[in-house]
């Protein structure tokens, strides 16, 4: 196993003029913490609560023990950020910790994860979208382009620079968050314990059900390491990066956990078994009418525009990291007003391309194949982290750290790591084993790349 020594703090990007001006502007702690927030937190909220309701109100349960892995998780890329306050997250802890292969595979997976999501998104907008505007849904060519306009308008907002990238994810939290917020609190007001039906509605033996509802949950919280990955464009990294993730992933426990139970207590199990909007039909119990299905569509496309440019700045952040330690095209090292601008065109491309195939493939099951292949890709970089956290504290690199403080940290890193093998378990042997050939594939160009970057390296100055 080869080791890299460990990475210098990032300097700021050389740009032409970014510095000066507004547009490459670093985010402070709100704004990372929203971050954070907006990418946990896509459009899947909206159809949660009626996808857990088959197995009753345990379900609640198996959200508690997802939101405390999720928050131990958060704390230790907290930790790793003061270590390593650079932009790259999980490819700079686990390169630092395991050498350019272990690097190369965090960032490998982790930008197979954020393209194929951003096409999963755009295409999961246009069912809300044609409840706004029915014309899109008239024919596949429509949905296709109002998939790609999904897209494409995050991915200028990137191209605009990163002051563009923090003033829509602020506000486009804020909005999605408005009527969430008003079932999640409001609803508890008109809660009727009579709604919530049976604690076990599936039969199951109480820790089957657990596992069986967090199968369908274990993805929720997807986006904890948004901060880290975007260190580098954070004001004071080693102190905002982990109050930003752990705020962050503490506000959206707080609106799924209150908006799942909200919804339970507002719409009757049996009819919130086959709801194909929970949260259209809890405003409606809630005020009566059916006004709701409107702001829930409104909701769920800003929530989800809001989640694609969190992602889109991500996608280009962790190959850019790679790219500079000579592990991704140099092509990608190219910044402009504090983005990675070739990281987020080749990342918008390669999802256009899959929203594309998905209209046009005319077969069922692909996209949904891939999606539930990014999950898998998705943890590998999770993995990576906590056992790189635990690498650094058993190996002697923390220093001297008082023993109360080394002993909670390796224990949160030992938590973090048996959650993220549970995420990899949740995935189902089919995902895992198609992601991992999608691993292997990226070992040809690691294999490219290391070539290149060795016979830079013995080539004489000239």
């Amino acid at each position: 196993m080869s080791t890299t020594p460990a990475v210098s703090p990032e300097a700021p990007p050389r740009t032409t003029g970014a510095a000066a001006t507004p547009h490459a502007r670093r985010f402070g702690l709100p704004i990372a913490t929203c971050l954070v927030m907006g990418n946990i937190i896509g459009g899947g909220i909206f159809l949660l609560p009626a996808s857990v309701a088959p197995f009753g109100t345990i379900s609640l349960v198996a959200f508690a023990v997802l939101t405390a892995g999720a928050i131990t998780l958060a704390l230790v890329f907290g930790r790793l950020a003061e270590r390593h306050p650079q932009t790259g997250g999980p490819y700079v802890y686990a390169r630092a910790a395991f050498g350019d292969f272990a690097g190369f595979l965090a960032a490998w997976s982790y930008w197979i994860t954020t393209w194929v999501s951003n096409a999963a998104l755009a295409v999961a907008s246009v069912g809300y979208l044609c409840v706004l505007f029915p014309a899109v849904g008239a024919h596949k060519w429509s949905m296709c382009l109002a998939a790609l306009t999904v897209q494409w308008l995050p991915a200028l907002a990137n191209l605009a620079g990163t002051w563009y990238v923090g003033q829509v994810q602020l506000i486009s939290t804020v909005l999605k968050f408005a009527p969430l917020l008003l079932v999640a609190v409001g609803g508890l007001f008109f809660f009727d314990p009579a709604n919530l039906g049976p604690f076990r509605a599936t039969g199951q033996n109480p820790v089957g059900a657990v596992s069986a509802a967090a199968a369908i949950l274990l993805f929720s919280y997807l986006g904890v390491e948004s901060a880290a990955v975007s260190a580098g464009e954070v004001r004071d990294p080693a102190r905002n990066v982990g109050r930003a993730t752990i705020l962050g992933t503490a506000g959206a426990a707080v609106v799924y956990l209150l908006g799942t139970l909200a919804v339970f207590g507002l719409v009757a199990h049996e009819d919130l078994v086959d709801s194909t909007a929970p949260f259209s039909d809890a405003v409606d119990a809630m005020f009566g009418g059916t006004w709701g299905g409107t702001l829930v569509a409104c909701a769920a496309v800003v929530s989800m525009v809001g989640a694609l440019n969190g992602w889109t700045l991500l996608s280009a952040q962790t190959p850019y990291a790679a790219a500079k330690d000579g592990l991704f095209p140099k092509a990608f090292r190219t910044k402009r007003r504090g983005v990675p601008v070739v990281g987020v065109i080749v990342t918008v491309v390669l999802a256009s391309a899959l929203t594309l195939y998905n209209y046009t493939a005319g077969s069922d099951g692909v996209f949904e194949a891939l999606v539930l292949i990014a999950t898998f890709t998705a943890t590998v970089p999770y993995l990576l982290s906590t056992a790189a956290q635990i690498y650094f504290l058993t190996s002697g690199q923390s220093g001297r750290v008082h023993r109360g403080r080394l002993v909670r940290d390796a224990v949160l890193a030992c938590l973090a790591f048996a959650f993220s093998m549970w995420l990899v378990a949740g995935s189902g042997y089919a995902a895992v084993y198609q992601g991992v050939l999608f691993l292997f594939g990226g070992v040809l160009v690691h294999a490219v790349m290391s070539a290149r970057k060795r016979r830079a390296a013995l080539r004489p100055a000239t």
